[in-house]
């Protein structure tokens, strides 16, 4: 798909007049269609929520079982047709077992409910949701390859691997003691204030802040949950009498959790260091 991807824009790229209008035109589109491939997995996921929001008929399977045997084969396919490693399908497993625990910790405090029936769950939380971190995963897998990215100055993996567990046993030590949630943010900048991710769109290559790749990724996550809370996938507190707009709060939460996919997606694909000599050109 990438490379048909590729083909189409040196198609487009040969019909348009040269210059940096027409090239920098062209690698926007490229990354938009490369990301959105990217996507696949999270996209027919929150396809199907809409979906089923606006229409659902009355065939005697709840919403959320429907989801749920759906997002299996998915996943199923996804390894099927080699759009995921079996390694990355290993880290996505997990992510997709730590994000049920958080899921039946946070619902048994009252922080979010699902208030749909289902077939298919473990103490009050459908096993679907669980696909909704197993989105995520799947989303930073298949980027490192897509856009093979390399990095300047990234952290030691065992101190991001120290961090990421901060900030998940925060998630839960936050409800007794303590909220340690702007240290947390503390040591993102600290170790991460100086490292660039650098990746090839389609013929240049690409450099940004890897603090400002968190943050945009965190914001369509952010924008996901907005859809999802509309579809009733799930709501907060606030959202019984009606939906509303998640808090921007949530934001800094999908930042923190989001970097959790990070750390677990470098356990199979280490961060290849930048070289010079592979920058793109025209």
């Amino acid at each position: 798909m990438e490379a048909r991807i590729d083909a189409a824009a040196h198609l487009v790229l040969a019909r348009l007049p040269r210059g940096p209008f027409a090239d920098g035109l062209i690698e926007f589109l490229v990354f938009g269609l490369k990301q959105a491939w990217a996507c696949l997995f999270g996209g027919l996921m929150l396809g199907m929520i809409i979906i089923t929001r606006l229409w659902w008929p009355e065939i005697g399977l709840n919403r959320y079982d429907f989801w749920f045997l759906a997002a299996l084969i998915i996943q199923a396919g996804m390894i099927l047709f080699r759009l995921e490693t079996l390694d990355e399908a290993r880290v996505i497993l997990i992510f997709h077992v730590v994000g049920t625990i958080m899921e039946i910790f946070k619902t048994s405090v009252g922080s979010w409910v699902y208030p749909d029936d289902a077939l298919f769950r473990i103490a009050g939380v459908p096993l679907f949701s669980g696909f909704m971190y197993a989105c995520v995963g799947s989303y930073m897998a298949r980027i490192q390859r897509i856009f093979d990215i390399t990095f300047t100055r990234y952290p030691p993996i065992w101190l991001t691997v120290l961090l990421a567990l901060g900030i998940y046993v925060n998630f839960f030590s936050h409800h007794y003691f303590y909220d340690f949630r702007w240290w947390l943010f503390g040591g993102v900048v600290l170790l991460y204030g100086r490292s660039f991710m650098h990746y090839r769109v389609f013929r240049f290559r690409h450099s940004m802040p890897m603090l400002l790749a968190f943050l945009l990724v965190a914001l369509f996550i952010w924008i996901a949950e907005n859809i999802g809370t509309w579809s009733r996938a799930w709501i907060y507190p606030a959202q019984e009498n009606g939906w509303s707009l998640v808090s921007f709060e949530k934001l800094g939460s999908w930042y923190l959790l989001m970097l959790i996919s990070v750390v677990l997606v470098t356990l199979v694909h280490p961060p290849r260091p930048f070289e010079r000599k592979n920058k793109g050109s025209p």
